[in-house]
């Protein structure tokens, strides 16, 4: 199993990876199969039904937005710079959309349909794109699954043998470990590091240049992120007027830094993160945008106030990586399909693991950390209120940040043996999110989401 580092951490927009950003590459994809078949005309209409967790958390979400542009071109790393607010303004005015030299006509308010029915069995994030003609005859079709992540597979792909995550196979690899118990195995006969290990296996597709140059892209992103969210005032979008915190809090901390706890600035810099999330501007995915600010905040954390390299930095990001290909390949980063456990667990899972390495933690003790944190947010729910990713999400950032680090710090100051090993760890995740409620799953049909009493 190899998943990359630089495909893990994506850059592209808020709100959600797995209801903004994974719909958007899904039109995309949709729309260049309507430009292979050579099949436009003013007679011809596409239609896009959404299903399960995308039809109730979907407006939200800003799903149809994220389709409206999709189906229009646009993917989500293209529009990191963009006024999008006002570009689906004029797309929603629009009828049509151009594809190659012809056009087919669209109207997002009619054509993209909130299915509220059954889910489609494979998957709970399931979109139909179906082209149509004057009769209603089905021209084309295209099923798709948005996974988490921004990750995307085809109804072909997810009922594959390889379902749902059709990664690479290890073969070729140098270290091609699909579990911990290999990855500690592989580590203690090489003597090389878990980042080193992962550094290895990214050479097969990128020179050092590549990928030195990719991580810094994303570090660089997840730092602009930060702070503009630390920069910026208001209230968020969506209708809750909620207020962004993050400003406020740091210019306290500033102020009086001497009272300020490293809790404190976790949660400034994790939730600066996601109320650049929740307004839709650029994030990166990780693993997920609803978790994208755990990752960041600590290590936006270590390079402020502790001074850490560049190689630190690069170690950092790779280490977390290699935890988040596991969990992803071995469960789901999908809170649609486990709740909040698979995003936000897993995204302290993967800080605690880079923490502990640049803290100079050996194998043993950075997958100890990974396993704390994971496990301290077993059972966790996803339950957005109003269908957006504001309540509880943003505070939860904070805490899983903190999490991280007491994760670190836990396993730091162990041996490395432990009780519970991280892929016992990951199974009980993955069996606690199947038999959790659809309810709590991003449906916004229990939990908090259900629990607000107006005043």
């Amino acid at each position: 199993m190899f998943i990359s580092v630089l495909d893990l951490y994506k850059i592209g927009i808020g709100p959600s990876s797995s209801h903004t950003m994974g719909p958007m590459v899904a039109a995309v994809d949709f729309r260049q199969r309507i430009a292979e078949h050579h099949v436009t005309g003013t007679k011809l209409h596409v239609r896009c039904i959404l299903k399960g967790s995308l039809a109730f958390t979907g407006k939200g979400h800003a799903t149809d937005r994220a389709v409206a542009l999709g189906l229009h071109g646009y993917l989500p790393a293209e529009l990191i710079e963009t006024d999008v607010n006002a570009l689906v303004a004029t797309l929603w005015a629009s009828d049509a959309i151009d594809i190659g030299n012809g056009k087919v006509r669209f109207e997002p308010a009619e054509d993209i349909i909130f299915d509220r029915g059954e889910s489609l069995p494979e998957h709970p994030n399931g979109m139909i794109f179906q082209l149509i003609d004057q009769e209603g005859n089905e021209v084309l079709e295209g099923v798709y699954f948005s996974i988490g992540g921004g990750f995307i597979r085809t109804l072909a792909e997810i009922n594959s043998i390889a379902a749902p995550l059709v990664m690479e196979s290890g073969r070729g690899f140098p270290y091609p470990f699909e579990s911990a118990i290999r990855m500690l195995d592989m580590s203690r006969e090489s003597g090389l590091s878990i980042a080193d290990m992962k550094r290895e296996n990214e050479h097969v597709h990128h020179g050092d240049g590549e990928l030195d140059r990719g991580l810094n892209r994303i570090w660089q992103a997840m730092r602009s992120c930060i702070e503009n969210g630390l920069s910026a005032e208001g209230l968020l979008p969506g209708g809750l007027k909620v207020k962004r915190r993050a400003h406020a809090l740091h210019q306290q901390l500033l102020a009086d830094p001497e009272e300020a706890t490293q809790s404190d600035w976790l949660c400034a810099y994790a939730m600066a993160v996601n109320e650049e999330n929740a307004a839709g501007h650029m994030v990166v995915t990780a693993p997920t945008n609803g978790a994208a600010g755990v990752i960041p905040a600590v290590l936006y954390y270590m390079v402020v106030h502790k001074g850490i390299s560049e190689k630190q930095i690069q170690d950092y990001l790779i280490t977390s990586a290699a935890i988040g290909g596991l969990i992803k390949h071995r469960s789901s980063i999908s809170g649609a399909e486990v709740g909040c456990q698979g995003e936000v667990g897993s995204a302290a899972a993967m800080a605690a693991a880079g923490l502990c390495a640049i803290k100079g933690g050996n194998t043993l003790q950075i997958e100890n950390a990974a396993e704390i944190a994971l496990e301290h947010h077993l059972g966790l729910t996803c339950d957005p209120v109003g269908g957006l990713v504001q309540v509880p999400c943003i505070e939860r950032n904070g805490f899983g940040a903190i999490k991280a680090l007491t994760a670190a710090s836990l396993a730091m100051r162990g041996d490395g043996e432990h009780f519970m090993s991280l892929d016992n760890c990951i199974a009980a995740m993955k069996q606690t999110g199947e038999e959790m409620s659809h309810k709590f799953k991003e449906t916004s049909l229990g939990g908090l989401a259900v629990s607000i009493t107006e005043c």
